[in-house]
């Protein structure tokens, strides 16, 4: 059996559609695309994508604030989705499909085991699969369990428990089970309103620049010619054209140039600027995201609104479905982890830690990911203090000497935060 044959099961006896409370039957044909002609939506798009690709998916157990990393099959896997795709390769087709469908569904491949000291069951995941259907349905079965048909463009279907399917939706509100309008779809009636008009002033600068190489003037020549003659002139005058470095074009007394006026109307830069924020702005992305001239600020601004809900959104949508209630109860997650405080500089971030550590506020592994590195296994549950702080309530015991000595070691304050 092939990775591709893993994907088609039956659907499941006496099914029906899923209900709704609109009561448009739950079928979602493929998605439109008609803005992703334009190339500043691709640009936009892109810069969206290029960010979220740089993610690290990881499994982790959070415990009383205290993060620390599993190193589980599920690891393996996010580590290595696929045999066709690389970590950045699967984060990255994901993010398209979501932009492009407002919906992106991932169907996990794994077997179960039953564990003989708990009896409960477990899964073994073996491999992460993004799909692009071009149809898909939410049925349900006689006990009400809710499944999901997809169709694809080769003419095949299959039938998968909706608690199998990573699915994460984007502008999820208008219908129950789909990003997207009412119909689950993406909903671009007011952005391709403003892509005409850029559509109609890029045409409109076209025609400006080609009416520019147009005829610029006649040359009115003060005597009877005949077409022999006439057409040798116009030869001379091409030739002292092309061969003109002075700027200057001589003329005989027989010929007169008549310019031909022009006043060519082009598309002010506000206008223009205008037009491609206005585009923008449909992502939370500014000119300076896409040209990628930004200051800290600017990518402080382009992360919290544009990316960090996607990037929240992901993990939550993992860690609900590759998990069961029992395991993430123990606080199992999936964190795809940025930078973390990608916007600081690292001056800021060593300021940060040198600040927090001493008073014990900051785990170990606290530290690490705030300059995006992984939590280690064995810094799990420390954290560190420095002795020179003293309860302000318990100072003046212990400078008058009322509190009995602790032979502790004392942190040097002075030497830098290990992180």
């Amino acid at each position: 059996m092939s990775w591709f044959d893993k994907f088609f099961r039956k659907s499941p006896k006496n099914s029906k559609y899923a209900p709704t409370f609109d009561g448009w039957m739950p079928i979602y044909s493929q998605f439109g695309t008609d803005i992703y002609a334009s190339d500043v939506v691709q640009q936009a798009l892109k810069c969206i994508v290029d960010e979220m690709k740089k993610l690290k998916p990881a499994h982790i157990r959070v415990v009383n604030n205290d993060v620390s990393p599993v190193m589980s099959d599920l690891q393996e896997v996010l580590n290595n989705p696929n045999p066709l795709m690389t970590t950045s390769e699967f984060i990255e087709k994901t993010m398209w499909l979501l932009l492009l469908n407002f919906n992106a569904f991932i169907i996990p491949t794994y077997y179960t085991w039953v564990d003989k000291k708990t009896g409960a069951e477990k899964r073994y995941y073996e491999a992460l699969y993004p799909i692009n259907p071009t149809q898909v349905d939410f049925i349900e079965d006689a006990s009400g369990r809710l499944f999901v048909k997809f169709y694809f463009w080769n003419g095949e279907n299959t039938t998968i428990p909706y608690d199998d399917v990573i699915h994460i939706r984007y502008q999820y509100g208008m219908n129950e089970y789909m990003g997207g309008n009412r119909f689950g779809q993406p909903d671009h009636k007011g952005l391709l309103e403003t892509l005409e008009l850029n559509h109609s002033m890029l045409q409109g600068i076209a025609k400006a620049m080609n009416s520019s190489y147009a005829v610029n003037g006649v040359i009115k020549y003060n005597t009877l010619l005949d077409d022999g003659s006439m057409i040798d002139a116009i030869h001379k005058l091409e030739d002292n054209l092309r061969n003109n470095v002075s700027g200057f074009l001589p003329l005989d007394l027989k010929g007169e140039l008549i310019p031909f006026p022009k006043d060519i109307k082009m598309v002010d830069e506000p206008t223009l600027k205008f037009i491609d924020e206005k585009i923008l702005r449909n992502w939370g992305i500014s000119l300076a995201i896409l040209t990628g001239d930004y200051s800290k600020e600017q990518y402080e601004a382009f992360y919290q609104k544009a990316l960090e809900p996607l990037i929240i959104a992901l993990g939550q949508a993992f860690t609900k479905k590759c998990f069961t209630d029992r395991e993430r109860s123990f606080g199992n997650q999936v964190k795809f982890y940025p930078k973390d405080l990608i916007f600081m500089t690292t001056t800021q971030k060593l300021e940060l830690v040198n600040m927090l550590a001493p008073t014990g506020a900051l785990f170990e592994n606290e530290k690490r990911t705030m300059f995006g590195l992984f939590p280690l296994p064995e810094l799990e549950g420390k954290r560190y203090m420095s002795l020179n702080w003293v309860d302000a309530d318990m100072a003046a015991d212990y400078q008058m000497g009322k509190i009995g000595n602790v032979n502790m070691e004392v942190l040097d304050e002075s030497k830098d935060i290990s992180i």
